[in-house]
């Protein structure tokens, strides 16, 4: 005869294993939702494209958003502009299968072509070069203005407002993170500098510190230094409660962010940011600059930005 706790233990079993059998189906249900062109008042419409986890069509709760730059390499190799891309998605769904992270949405932001670089380019930083300096970057936003403020403004006035209306999200700084990498680096430290109570982490991945091409005289890179120093004194601050990550390789492009990198790190810690608690400061050794590099440290990223363990 099965005795009373026989048969809690079989019906224990039974609702693990079935647990267990529907999350391994529900996992292979996350899923993209292509947003129309989202207009704005501030730059020209935007492709938006929105990745949802394996568990949003069977829960009721509510997740924790990313947005991230340059939406045409994140997730499709036949959409990105190198036919190789950071494939977010698969980062988060291999975390997510590792119960190592809460699941959370995904919001890929498209670049706007030829704009890209005077739409990601940060308006603080750019006041506080010399006007030598200035001139220099206009070359690469074709003479055009900057407009960084004004996408920041979409994203925060207009994009947002979408997500949270149409998805189930946790609309706190805590659970709003911004992440890009190269100039998407810049634009996404600007972002939790100029709206600290919007955006609570960032990750700033293979930061283009340089803001151009790197072969700056030695005086125009000190006067750079100087520029970052001020804005993390004045613009960014103290943490506060915000959390950033930072990263880059050694080679290619990479190999020119070192110097730059040790001086923000000085600057953040000088502001009262704590190495390894506020920030994170990574060097990853033979990594380039491009999407597979990115993808390869994927997971640390989301690990750092909503890891349970954080």
């Amino acid at each position: 005869m099965i005795n009373r706790r026989q048969l809690l233990t079989a019906a224990g079993a039974a609702a693990f294993n079935a647990s267990s059998a529907y999350s391994a189906v529900a996992r292979n249900k996350s899923r993209f939702i292509e947003l129309d062109p989202v207009s704005s008042n501030y730059i020209s419409p935007s492709r938006v494209m929105v990745w949802l986890p394996y568990d949003y069509d069977i829960s009721r709760k509510q997740y924790s958003v990313v947005y991230m730059h340059d939406g045409q390499n994140l997730f499709d190799p036949a959409r990105s502009n190198f036919n190789k891309v950071w494939a977010a998605d698969k980062s988060a769904e291999r975390l997510l299968g590792k119960d190592e992270i809460e699941p959370f949405i995904i919001v890929g932001i498209d670049h706007p072509g030829p704009d890209r670089s005077r739409q990601y380019l940060p308006q603080g930083i750019l006041d506080r070069l010399p006007s030598s300096v200035r001139a220099k970057l206009a070359g690469q936003s074709n003479g055009k203005a900057v407009i960084s403020n004004q996408y920041l403004q979409f994203i925060v006035d207009e994009l947002r407002p979408i997500i949270n209306r149409r998805f189930r999200t946790r609309t706190d700084r805590r659970h709003t993170a911004i992440v890009g990498s190269s100039m998407g680096g810049l634009i996404s430290l600007y972002a939790i500098a100029r709206y600290p109570s919007i955006f609570g982490n960032a990750a700033a991945v293979s930061t283009h510190w340089p803001l151009a091409v790197p072969e700056w005289t030695d005086a125009e890179r000190e006067q750079l230094f100087v520029a970052w120093r001020e804005f993390i004194a004045h613009d960014l601050g103290k943490p506060a409660g915000r959390r950033i990550w930072f990263d880059h390789g050694t080679e290619t492009l990479d190999n020119y962010y070192r110097p730059y990198q040790n001086v923000v790190d000085a600057a953040l810690v000088e502001n009262g940011w704590e190495k390894g608690r506020s920030f994170s400061s990574r060097v990853y050794v033979g990594a380039a600059h491009e999407e597979n590099a990115w993808a390869a440290r994927m997971d640390d990223i989301f690990l750092w930005l909503f890891g349970k363990r954080r």
